[in-house]
């Protein structure tokens, strides 16, 4: 009977870790996928900035453009001062030179200010490509180290899956099916150990009489309590040392 116990521990325990394998092989797509999404964030951050230099000097050469039309206009007005037959003429064109003139003013302002933004945003975008160049180097050693941990995961729990076989061909067909109805409704834990008394699985006290044949390993015992399948494990070594 013993041995019958000792199997079903150990097929409680590759029960056990390839739950817990199968966790982590659940987590870790999810773990890429925000990987992913940060990188993109990164990226987004970075493509912006690039776009902000782009719309700037973009204005920078409109602004320029239209300065340079603005100082022509001056320029021909001006010029045709030389032609104007009366005062009231003269008088207008000075004040379309004076207005023009003032609209240059405000444009080269614009100018100054876009020659300022555009040097911002440049120097932004110098450490922002320096950062993301870093993050995506991070980025891509973290997904191949996610990969490396996914391929370890499948070996692992071809590994467990191999004794689990092993051992289930080894136990009654009906303990088995005992165990894996218990375990079904045991939250994955159908086999807990008993030390002083106490369930490992509810943490209740067993009665002592039954704490004393639990020792004895001559029969498959269950917890009166929770319905697991229990077993003596002697822990004296543990608490002495």
């Amino acid at each position: 009977m013993k041995k019958k116990i000792i199997l079903l521990v150990e097929i409680q325990h590759v029960n056990s870790e390839m739950d817990r394998l199968s966790g982590r092989r659940k987590d870790l797509p999810l773990k890429q996928e925000e990987l992913g999404k940060e990188l993109q964030r990164e990226r987004s951050r970075f493509e912006d900035a690039q776009t902000r230099l782009q719309d700037a000097q973009k204005a920078h050469r409109e602004k320029e453009d239209l300065l340079r039309r603005g100082v022509e206009q001056v320029k021909r007005t001006k010029e045709r001062l030389l032609e104007v037959k009366n005062n009231k003429e003269y008088q207008a064109m000075l004040k379309e030179i004076e207005t023009q003139e003032g609209k240059n003013s405000k444009i080269e302002d614009e100018v100054i200010m876009l020659l300022d933004e555009i040097d911002r945003v440049k120097v932004q975008l110098k450490a922002g490509e320096k950062e993301f160049a870093a993050f995506q180097s991070e980025y891509e050693g973290k997904r191949k180290s996610m990969e490396e941990e996914v391929k370890a995961i499948e070996r692992e729990l071809a590994r467990s899956s191999a004794r689990l076989d092993d051992a289930r061909k080894r136990v009654d067909a009906s303990l088995l099916k005992k165990y894996e109805t218990i375990r079904s409704r045991r939250n994955g834990r159908a086999v807990v150990p008993v030390w002083k008394e106490v369930c490992g699985g509810c943490h209740m006290n067993i009665p002592p009489q039954m704490y004393n044949d639990l020792q004895r390993f001559e029969e498959i015992m269950q917890c009166p309590y929770c319905g697991r399948i229990i077993y003596w494990e002697d822990r004296s070594k543990d608490e002495s040392s």
